[in-house]
């Protein structure tokens, strides 16, 4: 873990609450004059611990009806066709994130879309093309529960 203390995490915490607080909000949460505080935040970004700034859009409200956990297994285990599949995956917008897992597949990908005539068109046209492919299995949401929760962070030192 790198080294962050009580007032870097404290940083990261108030930006999980509200990533569009001022830097001066910041500071008073966390104890800090506002200077050191965005030297802080500058050294958290450049760092990469902080990776960026986002909306969180409800699915719904525009249209993406349909969220589904999609399991890939692949053929020929190798370096090269891992990061092949890696950058197909990658370039799939309709992924919104993918995971390298262990057990009965190989890679867990989240897939956003209207709805289920668009997932099929999605996996016809796309999913089933991808290279090294064997198996895909499409497990369907019901409900979200909780989606972009914050990371429970360490206690700082």
């Amino acid at each position: 873990m790198p080294n962050l203390d009580k007032f870097d995490l404290a940083i990261l915490k108030c930006l999980q609450e509200d990533a569009r607080a001022t830097n001066v909000e910041i500071a008073e949460k966390v104890n800090l004059s506002p200077s050191p505080c965005l030297r802080r935040i500058r050294n958290l970004e450049r760092s990469g611990i902080i990776r960026g700034y986002t909306a969180d859009i409800d699915r719904k409200e525009v249209g993406l009806g349909l969220t589904v956990f999609v399991e890939f297994k692949v053929v020929h285990h190798s370096r090269e066709n891992s990061e092949a599949q890696q950058k197909a995956l990658l370039a799939i917008p309709e992924i919104v994130s993918c995971f390298l897992i262990s057990g009965t597949a190989d890679f867990l990908a989240e897939v956003v879309v209207e709805d289920l005539a668009a997932y099929e068109r999605l996996l016809t046209e796309t999913l089933l093309t991808l290279p090294n492919v064997s198996d895909i299995r499409s497990n369907f949401a019901i409900r979200s529960i909780k989606t972009h929760g914050p990371l429970k962070l360490p206690e700082g030192k």
